[in-house]
């Protein structure tokens, strides 16, 4: 028995080392590797298959694998070299294309196997992505080419755009959709932007006018549809009418089309818009916080990784660091709020921004912590990175992990968030393929970087591990590693990535443990990468061999395949996975109604999932209906947590018709539930549900007018709109402030029980606005009065009658003047300023004793943002409010925000800022009289120039506008006590010297003058002169004559007066001594009650008389003029109140001599006019009020009752239901529309004003319609004309005499010749008694200011051929370096770019060119202008990036449930 048992025992031991030897093999993975001899342009997979492409930009080769890396192949059916782009199919993942530099190209449709060719006419665009595909599998075919054609044009070729189309994957000819196009799309291109269209609609950008040169103007460029293969088009207008031109781009984001136009109006200074649509039906303007700072313009603004919720856009903020803002939109992509501030982005237009994949609302965000620095200072940048799980509502740093690797406690407390958080490299920093932190993988995370304070160095930083989508990380290895995920999570692969390495490190239990795996071969990783969906077991390793380990014909770079299949051998059972929630915090568990959650394997399961390219399930779990659900309902504006009427609610036809008083109907609540929202009504809010409502409030009939009174129980004492908005405040002398978000519908008290002294609108910045309460808290608004927030100052509002509040163009930049040590006795009471570039989260001494503290940027005062201007005082000791001209008061410049002091000035009365100017009032106490001193930089100033006898030192002087590149100022002439009255001065055009304009022109004792330019019309305005100035000065009488300019103050007019009054009635006065004189400013209550507005060009209203000189204003009437004080006609009897609203086609008139029931009003400017009663009792009415650019239909009367004038009443009229017709305006068809081209000089002899014949779109008189939103149209300037006298004005030292020449002043002698000579000028002229008025425009013809002619001294002797060799030589060799750079690097479009695609980072394999010349390329690419300092830039920047952005995937991040055009959307800079 014994040999026996020892055979067995022999057997059993046998069998078990074989096991245990068949273990121990099982736990190694499987290697084989793959030379190559360059790195991909393109390393990717086809969806959801074993299948793999490696893309050889540098040779031009393409090579296929079919199990994952394993093996390889060259593609059969390709030309060797032959290769430019290759393009997966992202809807079919059985097709690809390879598009070469000619016009036959390639196509797969079994994933590479086999290969055949196709052709198309043109060769493939200048553009990233040439194909767009049709996102429905059963129109796989349905592909969008876009090509280029060139024809043979003077030393080069013009080339242009064509796109062509095929529905069968180009198996048959493809055919011309449409020319001259820059981009091409289905509507159906996205499985997320989903409606019902048709299923053929294509957008496409183009033009809508052939090129008369080198490229097109970008006013041309459009955007148009078609449904059937642009048989016929559609221009879409995108809710704005003809004018929606500029467009640059056009994109399709997650839910969302996304269209980028440039703002073409002349002050528009490369602004850009969006306009978004979720149905293809309604587009609407993307509606941004108007932060300046933070502005959308050109070549500024990135489109990021956008959720199905809302669309994420992060903008330009300063260019010197590349920070931005990012701001997230609501549910229909039409309002943004800022999210995070001061985000960290590239030069390349990336941001370091990352959603966490699969999981909602959940995403990774770096900031610079030290923006000032590196704007000013320019240092590197200190990057944070910041999380948030709320889809960017709030954010919060990352935690970092109270222990290291090794089980060691961290070197600072993770309590303390500010020095002791988690920062990761991100999208701008990539080392790796596809998305930066996540994966298909639910809830896995890897980030590189490090704990502190700041992001440390690459090289310095460790890998970390999140298993619950980022709320919390472990660091899971010292040293930074690629990584990458496998097998639905559990398989974790890392790869040294600091140096060379011969290992790879991989984790089967999420991280808890590691084991290793040697190569063999020492190399240096270049990217590590799996199936896209991450259920794979199978790796590729991109690797770099070093030199002297590289074989005789093996390639320097190889695919490494690893294989882990056989680790594990038990596929796992129900009971190893388990349910994981996405969110482990309850207040944020619910988003858009549900809570998600995955099903996962646990930890310690020792199974391989095996789930191979199926993609994890999200569950949702409904969650109760809340408040966060519900947005409000159209027709309904947010006020704070509260939705309310817009206006009177629309109504079918068939309700309220009784006319019975307590007649109900079913109205909207002013809710609706979030399109997408999946909460649940049963066990939460019903918000949606329809609510009765009094018929009352509901729109009336079409032709009808309504209107609501609402009573105050104090006089109203301050009131403005928000800009652009519907929203205005209302202040009480009770110290209440109220506020209406309808235009005055319904009215709510804000912060009842606080006291308020003030509100402040943001003189930059329309939507934020300050309510100032007597202690430092006050409360402040972002968004036009939506929702407030409370805020403290760093000290009690001043009482010195300083301006509280300064601001400037950087919406987060205020200065405030408050009170200081003014408690108990006072002594050293006094005002001090601070200034905060956070908008009042931290607050920044600047000084004390001081009268007026102000920002020295302004909108066209462009010089130092940091220069705080401040009148302080010398003596700084005792209480302010005793100091009197023994203190001088110093103007004090601070640059740096006021850390470099520089005096300006010993002594001022003050200093004010005028459009480009900046005037200071300088106090001589040796002569007791004022300088005016000019700057146009905040820095140098050049005393004001006068004419003899006017000169400020002996006059007071009001500064009073300076529109037209001149300032107009008036003298006061006038000795106390006879009645004030003065010159009116204008400016040369560096503000310096002075010419007499008008003489005797009226003020009154406040310095106020009778002095007005009509709005929208430069060049026009309205001054009252003194008559009687000798007899004045005796009596105390003055006799007004009204005068009115056309040639900006070159020379003043009687106004015409009518033939007839309102009743057809002639005037008593009718001869030559006869004119209308009108009632000027400074009678006025309102200032804003002007002659004009912008919207209404043209129209001026006035209360005045005809006779000699001007009437009291109770015996005055009403008078309205059509073509900018040409001629008028009385519209009126008595004098009324008016206001222009809808652009015009609805003007109001109300009683101003007594109280009155009601209004008058003309659809038809004035020659119809009807009557609504809005009251039984009647009111005295003090102003009328609408929106400030006067374009709606709702007005709101202010006033009070005769029998108590302590309280006031706000009057509602609503004449939006006059009729529902929208005015349509054909600017292609003029004439048969409802507008007509209009020009101030219509009634003139002269043909042109300013130098230029301008034609202006207004509505037709008789044309009754809504004006409403309708695009307005700029001026449009038909042609410069020659000069003529009335394009000059007297030079200084010299003014008109009786003839209307200009002689010189006895006793003065002329300025100087300036002999300088300025860009091409030829000649200079000696000075003459004429000055050409700076804001003409004219040329050539009549210049009686040029006396005799002197060449100017140069290099103009060179012959022709010198300076054609001078110019020839740099453009060819920039021509060379834009061709080459062209070929290399793919971004040959200036219209749109998407970092994320192909074109980004490619110089080894990007889009070339076809045969040709640089001149080829130039001319092909729409409003192409590049300069050589940028050319020069992409190269050097892309051959340093050429390792890392080689590998880049096609969308830049990894595969991610959005359009791969989406990702990242960047517009470039447009020139015409």
């Amino acid at each position: 028995m014994a040999p026996a048992h020892r055979t067995a025992a022999f057997l059993w031991a046998a069998l078990s080392l074989l096991l245990y030897m068949g273990f121990a093999l099982a736990q190694d993975p499987q290697m084989s590797i793959s030379y190559f001899d360059n790195l991909p342009g393109r390393l990717f997979f086809f969806e959801d298959t074993p299948t793999a492409v490696y893309y050889d930009a540098v040779d031009g080769d393409v090579y296929i694998t079919q199990d994952e890396g394993k093996t390889w192949d060259r593609a059969s059916g390709i030309p060797r070299g032959e290769a430019l782009m290759v393009m997966a199919h992202p809807f079919d993942t059985r097709y690809a294309f390879v598009l070469t530099e000619g016009t036959t190209h390639y196509r797969t449709e079994d994933r590479g196997k086999t290969w055949r060719s196709f052709s198309v006419p043109s060769a493939p665009a200048f553009t990233p992505l040439p194909l767009s595909f049709h996102s429905d599998p059963t129109k796989w075919g349905y592909i969008l080419y876009q090509g280029t054609e060139c024809t043979l044009s003077g030393w080069g070729r013009s080339c242009t755009d064509v796109t062509y189309y095929t529905t069968d994957g180009f198996s048959s000819e493809a055919k011309e959709l449409l020319s001259d196009t820059t981009r091409c799309q289905f509507a159906h291109s996205s499985k997320d932007f989903k409606h019902d269209a048709h299923p053929d609609l294509i957008y496409c950008v183009g033009f809508d006018s052939s090129s008369t040169g080198d490229s097109h103007s970008i006013s041309s460029s459009r955007l148009y549809s078609s449904t059937d293969f642009f048989r016929t088009t559609t221009l879409e207008t995108l809710g704005m009418g003809r004018g929606a031109k500029g467009v640059v781009a056009l994109a399709i984001v997650s839910k969302f089309a996304v269209v980028a136009l440039k703002d073409l109006s002349p002050s528009a200074d490369g602004a850009m818009m969006l306009y978004v649509t979720v149905d293809t039906k309604e587009w609407a303007k993307a509606q941004f916080p108007h932060a300046s700072q933070a502005r959308l313009r050109e070549n500024a603004y990135t489109i990021v990784e956008s959720t199905v919720h809302s669309l994420a856009v992060d903008v330009l903020s300063q260019d010197q660091g590349a920070l931005g803002t990012l701001f997230v939109s609501n549910s229909n992509g039409t309002y943004f709020v800022e999210s995070l501030r001061d985000t960290n982005r590239n030069s390349a237009g990336y941001v370091d921004y990352e959603n966490v994949y699969g999981i909602d609302g959940v995403g990774i965000a770096n900031v610079v912590s030290n923006p000032l620095d590196v704007e000013r200072k320019g240092q590197p940048k200190k990057l944070r990175s910041m999380i948030t799980l709320n889809d960017g509502s709030s954010w919060a740093p990352l935690r970092a992990p109270s222990r290291d690797v090794d089980g060691n406690g961290i070197s600072c407390n993770p309590d303390d968030e500010e020095s002791c958080s988690l920062h990761f490299y991100s999208v701008t920093n990539p080392h790796n393929f596809g998305r930066v932190f996540s994966s298909s993988a639910p809830g896995f995370a890897i980030g590189i970087g490090s704990i502190g304070k700041q992001l440390a160095p690459y090289e310095e930083c460790d890998t970390f591990l999140s298993t619950d989508a980022g709320l919390s990380w472990q660091m899971i290895q010292r040293n930074a590693h690629i990584y990458e995920f496998g097998d639905s999570g559990s398989i974790i692969v890392l790869v040294n990535d600091e140096g060379p390495t011969d290992t790879v490190l991989y984790s089967l239990d999420f991280g808890r443990s590691w084991k290793s795996y040697n190569l063999g071969m020492s190399v240096r990783a270049r990217g590590l990468t799996g199936v896209s969906d991450a259920t794979s077991q199978k790796f590729m390793l991109l690797v770099q061999i070093a030199r002297e380990d590289q074989k005789a014909g093996q390639g320097r770079y190889a695919i490494i395949h690893l294989d882990f299949a056989g680790i594990r051998s038990r596929k796992c059972g129900d009971n190893d996975f388990e349910q994981w929630y996405a969110r482990a915090k309850p207040e944020t568990e619910c988003l858009l109604g549900v809570k998600q959650w995955y099903k996962r394997r646990k930890a310690d399961a020792d199974c391989y999932v095996g789930d191979k390219f199926i993609d994890p399930v999200v569950h949702d779990e409904p969650c109760p209906c809340e408040d966060h659900d519900y947005e409000c309902d159209y027709n309904y504006i947010r006020s704070g947590d509260q939705c309310i009427p817009s206006g009177l609610e629309r109504i079918p036809s068939n309700m309220c018709t009784s006319g019975r008083p307590e007649e109900t109907y079913m109205g909207s609540s002013g809710y609706r539930l979030i399109a997408g929202d999946k909460c649940d009504k049963g066990r939460g809010l019903r918000k949606d549900e329809p609510v009765s409502k009094s018929c009352s409030q509901a729109q009336p009939a079409e032709g009808e007018v309504t209107s609501q009174i609402h009573e105050f129980s104090a006089d109203i004492i301050q009131y403005e709109f928000f800009k652009d908005s519907s929203t205005i405040l209302v202040r009480l002398s009770d110290h209440t402030i109220w506020q209406s978000s309808n235009e005055g519908l319904t009215w709510e008290q804000k912060y009842p029980g606080e006291r308020f002294l003030a509100f402040y609108m943001n003189s930059h910045t329309s939507d934020r606005a300050y309510l100032i309460t007597d202690t430092s808290k006050y409360y402040y608004t972002s968004s036009s009065g939506r929702f407030w927030h409370e805020a403290n100052a760093p000290s009690r509002p001043n009482t010195f009658r300083a301006s509280v509040l300064s601001f400037q163009p950087r919406s987060d930049y205020l200065i405030w003047v408050g009170d200081v040590g003014c408690d108990g006795s006072g002594e050293r009471c006094r005002a001090e300023a601070q200034y905060t570039r956070d908008h009042g989260r931290t607050w920044h001494f600047i000084d004390d004793y001081v009268v007026n503290c102000a920002w020295a940027r302004d909108d066209e005062l462009k010089i130092d943002m940091t220069q705080i201007l401040c009148e302080s005082y010398l003596h700084k000791e005792g209480s302010q409010r005793m100091f009197g001209r023994n203190n001088p008061l110093q103007l004090i410049s601070g640059r740096d925000y006021y850390g470099k002091q520089t005096k300006l000035f010993d002594h001022v009365v003050g200093f004010t800022k005028f459009s480009e100017f900046l005037i200071v009032a300088e106090y001589v106490p040796q002569r007791n009289a004022l300088d005016l001193q000019v700057s146009l930089d905040g820095r140098t100033f050049a005393e004001g120039q006068f004419p003899p006898g006017m000169h400020p030192n002996t006059h007071a002087y009001t500064v009073l506008e300076s529109s037209t590149d001149a300032i107009f100022l008036h003298m006061t002439m006038s000795e106390h006590p006879a009645p004030y009255w003065g010159n009116i001065l204008k400016s040369n055009s560096n503000g310096t010297y002075f010419g007499l304009s008008v003489e005797n022109v009226n003020r009154d004792q406040h310095g106020f003058v009778d002095f007005e330019k009509f709005a929208g019309l430069d060049g026009i305005a309205l001054a009252n002169v003194v008559a009687n100035p000798a007899e004045a000065t005796l009596t105390g009488l003055k006799a007004l004559q009204t005068r009115i300019t056309h040639n900006d103050g070159g020379t003043w007019k009687p106004l015409t007066p009518p033939q007839s009054d309102s009743l057809g009635q002639p005037y008593s006065c009718s001869t030559t001594k006869c004119a209308l004189h009108v009632h000027g400013y400074t009678e006025r209550t309102d200032a804003r009650a002007t002659y004009s507005s912008p919207a209404v060009v043209g129209v001026v209203m006035a209360v005045g008389n005809v006779g000699e000189t001007l009437a009291p204003y109770t015996e005055s009437d009403t008078f309205l003029s059509r073509d900018g004080g040409f001629t008028w006609q009385e519209v009126h009897k008595d004098a009324h109140l008016w206001e222009f609203g809808d652009s015009g086609s609805v003007i109001l008139l109300v009683n101003d001599e007594e109280p009155t029931d009601h209004v008058l009003f003309t659809t038809d400017e004035g020659l119809t006019w009807r009557e609504y009663q809005f009251s039984k009792d009647k009111l005295r009415i003090r102003a009328i009020v609408t929106v400030q650019e006067d374009t709606s239909r709702k007005f709101m009367l202010i006033g009070y009752r005769p029998q108590s004038s302590v309280s006031s009443v706000i009057v509602h009229i609503d004449f939006t239901s006059l009729t529902h017709r929208q005015c349509e305006l054909k600017e292609d068809n003029p004439g048969h529309d409802d507008f007509e081209l209009w020009s101030p000089s219509e009634e003139r002899q002269e043909v042109c004003l300013f130098g230029r014949q301008t034609l202006y779109h207004r509505r037709k008189r008789d044309a009754n319609c809504v004006v409403g939103k309708i695009s307005k149209v700029e001026e449009k300037i038909v042609r410069n004309c020659a000069c003529t006298e009335e394009d000059f004005e007297c030079e200084f030292n010299y003014a008109k005499n009786d003839e209307g020449k200009c002689v010189l002043i006895s006793g003065m002698t002329p300025l100087e010749s300036d002999n300088s000579c300025r860009g091409n000028d030829e000649y200079w002229y000696e000075r003459t008694a004429y000055r050409k008025v700076p804001y003409s425009s004219c040329e050539g013809g009549y210049r009686p200011d040029r006396g005799s002619s002197h060449r100017c001294p140069g290099l103009r002797g060179h012959s022709t051929f010198f300076w054609l060799t001078i110019l020839m030589f740099p453009i060819a060799v920039t021509a060379l370096v834009v061709w080459w750079w062209y070929k290399k690097s793919g971004l040959a479009r200036g219209t749109i770019r998407l970092p994320s695609s192909t074109s980004d980072h490619q110089p080894l394999g990007s889009l070339g060119t076809g045969s040709g010349n640089a001149l080829d390329t130039l001319a092909s690419v729409p409003w192409f202008l590049l300069g050589l300092a940028g050319i020069a830039y992409a190269y050097v920047s892309s051959s340093i990036d050429s390792l890392v952005g080689g590998l880049r995937s096609r969308r830049g991040y990894r595969d991610v449930p959005v359009d791969e055009d989406a990702q990242i959307l960047r517009f470039e800079d447009e020139e015409e």
